[in-house]
């Protein structure tokens, strides 16, 4: 136990020590069109998970059948489809889904799984009326019927059918074949704020002062720390004489 106290530790440490490099946590929506934009973005929808208060904003938006409805507007656009493909080539996917092994989330969600507070509004959503009176009316909204009269709408399958041939939709069927591409991918997968705490400790020292200057020969001290003793090899049974 004390030698997991000291590697947490460590890590705390590390955090702090590059928590001025962090990437800035993206805007909450406030709109359902600003939630479905991004739900459909690949490169964002990763950061309502990495914190027990945005999952539950993000759970009461898809209370909201507002929310559904915009997204599948958004989903019958070409363009939606060209963004989701662009972010599934940023090199911000890396980062986010990395980010996730923080111990310090982990720690975060096991707070957040015996707080009541948080269990109370999740359970709040679940039993609002007015959630199921939105969705019983949902079908009668007129977003809803002005969705079901874009299907009759000539102008959608046209676009779609436009689509290949659009300068933004070109260039993002192009971007595989840029170098910069990878070499972007090769840059986050290299820089050590991309793995959070773990990339700071694993981190080579530089010119830069340090606020708080990690030493390898202390990292590989906890590291032995950590190793449990190995047990000697039975002998082998000597023949009969």
């Amino acid at each position: 136990m004390n030698r997991l106290t000291i590697l947490f530790a460590a890590l705390a440490v590390s955090g702090i020590a590059q928590a001025t490099d962090a990437p800035p946590t993206p805007a909450t929506p406030t709109t359902p069109q600003a939630w479905a934009g991004k739900m459909l973005d690949p490169s964002q929808i990763a950061s309502a998970f990495k914190d027990p208060a945005a999952f539950q904003q993000l759970t009461n938006a898809m209370m909201n059948p507002a929310t559904s409805m915009a997204m599948m507007q958004q989903g019958m656009d070409p363009n939606t489809a060209m963004r989701m493909l662009s972010g599934m080539m940023n090199p911000a996917i890396l980062q986010n889904t990395m980010q996730f092994t923080d111990p310090a989330l982990a720690m975060k969600w096991m707070a957040a799984g015996i707080d009541p507070r948080f269990a109370t509004a999740m359970l709040g959503q679940g039993l609002n009326p007015n959630a199921y009176m939105n969705m019983m009316a949902a079908p009668m909204s007129p977003q809803m019927m002005n969705m079901g009269t874009q299907m009759l709408n000539p102008g959608m399958y046209a676009n779609w059918m436009n689509a290949p041939m659009n300068p933004a939709a070109m260039n993002t069927m192009m971007a595989p074949m840029n170098p910069n591409l990878y070499g972007n991918w090769m840059g986050a997968g290299m820089n050590p704020n991309t793995y959070g705490p773990w990339g700071q400790m694993m981190a080579m020292p530089s010119g830069q002062a340090s606020a708080i200057p990690l030493d390898p020969a202390v990292l590989m001290k906890m590291l032995q720390m950590m190793q449990m003793p190995m047990m000697p090899a039975p002998a082998a049974p000597q023949p009969a004489k």
